[in-house]
């Protein structure tokens, strides 16, 4: 692309870091889960300062929240497995929000690394001898396309799944707390429109998604003879029947 001379580069999270070490002029619009600033891809929110700018979904912020929710839909969790994947951008970050978050609740983690298909199918075979209360899928794009697979496994295990992307909940996943992805590539558009229009990456503050959505599969969680607690319907933005 640099080689094209585009005019601007839209990229995710993994894409991110390498469009940056590739141009220091062309601009770049970004989507990404973490801080931005502490992550070193601009100087400060209100002025990135340099030739990047974009949105952040905000998603290390939620992991605390999403395992506080998953605890008050599924009565007495103990031991909650967490779906990562090891060569993700987030994976350390969220692993460590995650133990905080679990050690303050009470509740032991432990840790599965899947990035294919076949690793997936290999990490809920492991649920027949260590049996996890619930499963805490991570934010990563490899989950999200595999949706459909990891909520048939789930339904095969009778195991409640969390995860950060309503996508998976209306695959069949129980629940889902995160950031709406649709929004976000929404806001990303509209900066790459501006810049097109002449607006420089350095003027454009880093976006934080505003709109943070609890999605709870109703038919799931009759599967799984959950009863969802009024408190929860009350704070759901959607209850998938």
């Amino acid at each position: 692309m640099v080689r094209r001379r585009v005019a601007v580069i839209a990229a995710n999270s993994t894409a991110t870091l390498p469009a940056k070490a590739a141009t220091t002029t062309i601009p770049i619009v970004f989507l990404v889960g973490e801080d931005p600033v502490r992550t070193g891809l601009v100087a400060s929110l209100a002025r990135p300062g340099s030739n990047l700018t974009g949105i952040n979904l905000v998603s290390g912020e939620l992991t605390a929240k999403r395992l506080e929710l998953l605890i008050g839909l599924v009565p007495g969790i103990a031991r909650v497995a967490v779906l990562v994947n090891p060569a993700g951008d987030l994976t350390e970050i969220t692993l460590r929000d995650l133990e905080l978050a679990a050690r303050g609740m009470g509740v032991q983690i432990n840790v599965l690394n899947a990035g294919t298909r076949r690793e997936i199918d290999a990490a809920f075979a492991t649920f027949a001898d260590r049996r996890p209360d619930a499963l805490f899928v991570a934010n990563d794009v490899v989950f999200t396309s595999r949706r459909v697979q990891l909520a048939n496994l789930a339904a095969r295990h009778g195991i409640p799944m969390t995860s950060g992307t309503r996508e998976i909940s209306e695959a069949g996943g129980l629940m889902s707390y995160g950031s709406n992805i649709v929004d976000a590539n929404f806001q990303l558009g509209a900066y790459v429109g501006r810049i097109l229009k002449g607006a420089r990456p350095a003027d454009l503050p880093v976006m934080q998604v505003s709109k943070v959505e609890l999605v709870i599969n109703h038919q799931t969680a009759t599967t799984l003879g959950l009863t969802i607690p009024d408190k929860l319907l009350a704070l759901a933005d959607e209850v998938i029947e």
